[in-house]
């Protein structure tokens, strides 16, 4: 693989130095301290076990490979916490680790330190925050002196959400307006940096590519996100009603938010490419390994209480931060509180694109990108 890298600077190795991956290769080490890393280290490509640094190679000629997979031929990506051997195989080296359940008030008091561990190691120069005003992004704005950005309709869940938050933080919030021509004229430089059309995908990644861009033009090259909170935290509604939800295979709340986690890194892939095809280098403090660790250590009842609030552990750590208001505030998947989703299916139909056609709004996708 020596000699490999497709990308036109010079790096080998993101997120982390040499020696502590050589260390981590040599442990078995998953969580070493960094919030995630990828590249070449002497003759291995490796991709850290969460994924958090994208990396592939070129499937027509295995011995080249890139950070941003415009560069290549044939694009695949290296398996999170896997190495491609000289050979060209490929080898699992990291799994998440599985640890002890913790239950009560120290696992909490855990987690807020972890968190705010994190959080007080990310730099502020050059750093804006992507922020929808739910407790995730609000962490990050509670802790970090960066401007914050909210991209959404007008009238959409997310730009209410964040000017109220702002208000609350004693914060200004930047808002990206958004309209029809700028979903249509954003669509083909999504695509092109993810390498997706499919329908959730692009819903996801436009509203990230929008902020980034503007946070860009602005003269930001680090954009904070808070990636990761929902899968690590027991976020979503399916790991709450496991094992009756038919979407999880798991028969605890604390297993169906392990298999969670597997999605992971495919959907880090899609934000870190969006966010750097917009011109900005993306910070997921949430995803720090100490948080990560600290997040799998916690209970059942900890992802989600007893009453069913989600997120259980997060919330009461979060309360040393950010005001009640908005740490039991619910919060929208970014493509419903943005409003992309309902604005992009208005666009697909008037193209010509009715609902009674299958996946029309991935027709559409299609058709702005032909």
């Amino acid at each position: 693989m020596a000699g490999g890298l497709t990308d036109e600077t010079a790096v080998t190795l993101r997120g982390a130095d040499s020696d502590t991956v050589r260390s981590a290769l040599e442990t078995g080490e998953s969580l070493p301290g960094t919030r995630g890393f990828a590249g070449e280290i002497d003759g291995h490509l490796v991709r850290d076990v969460l994924g958090r640094q994208p990396l592939f190679f070129d499937g027509d000629d295995p011995d080249k490979w890139a950070f941003d997979r415009a560069t290549l031929t044939d694009p695949t990506p290296l398996s999170a916490g896997h190495v491609v051997e000289p050979d060209g195989g490929q080898r699992e080296v990291w799994s998440l680790p599985t640890p002890v359940a913790h239950d009560g008030p120290a696992a909490v008091t855990g987690l807020g330190e972890a968190i705010d561990a994190s959080l007080g190691s990310v730099e502020s120069d050059g750093l804006a925050i992507a922020f929808s005003g739910g407790i995730d992004s609000a962490l990050l704005a509670a802790r970090l002196d960066a401007p914050l950005y909210v991209a959404g309709f007008p009238d959409s869940h997310d730009v209410k959400a964040a000017r109220e938050s702002a208000r609350l933080l004693g914060r200004e919030v930047r808002v990206v307006e958004l309209d029809h021509d700028a979903l249509v004229e954003t669509v083909p430089p999504v695509v092109r940096a993810t390498g997706r059309t499919n329908t959730m995908d692009v819903e996801i990644a436009l509203p990230l590519y929008l902020v980034a861009r503007r946070a860009a033009a602005d003269g930001f090259d680090r954009l904070a996100v808070g990636q990761g909170a929902d899968e690590l935290f027991g976020g979503y509604a399916k790991v709450a009603r496991a094992p009756e939800d038919p979407r999880v295979e798991a028969d605890t709340v604390r297993c169906a938010r392990r298999e969670i986690l597997g999605s992971v890194p495919a959907q880090l892939e899609r934000d870190v490419l969006a966010l750097r095809g917009a011109g900005v280098e993306p910070v997921a403090p949430l995803l720090d390994d100490r948080v990560v660790e600290a997040g799998l250590a916690l209970s059942g009842r900890l992802l989600v209480s007893d009453r069913g609030e989600r997120k259980y552990a997060l919330r009461l750590s979060a309360r040393e931060w950010l005001p009640d208001r908005i740490t039991f505030r619910e919060k929208k998947a970014l493509q419903y509180g943005t409003l992309v989703a309902r604005e992009l299916d208005r666009l697909a139909r008037q193209a010509g694109f009715k609902r009674r056609m299958d996946d029309h709004v991935g027709q559409y996708i299609e058709s702005l990108v032909e």
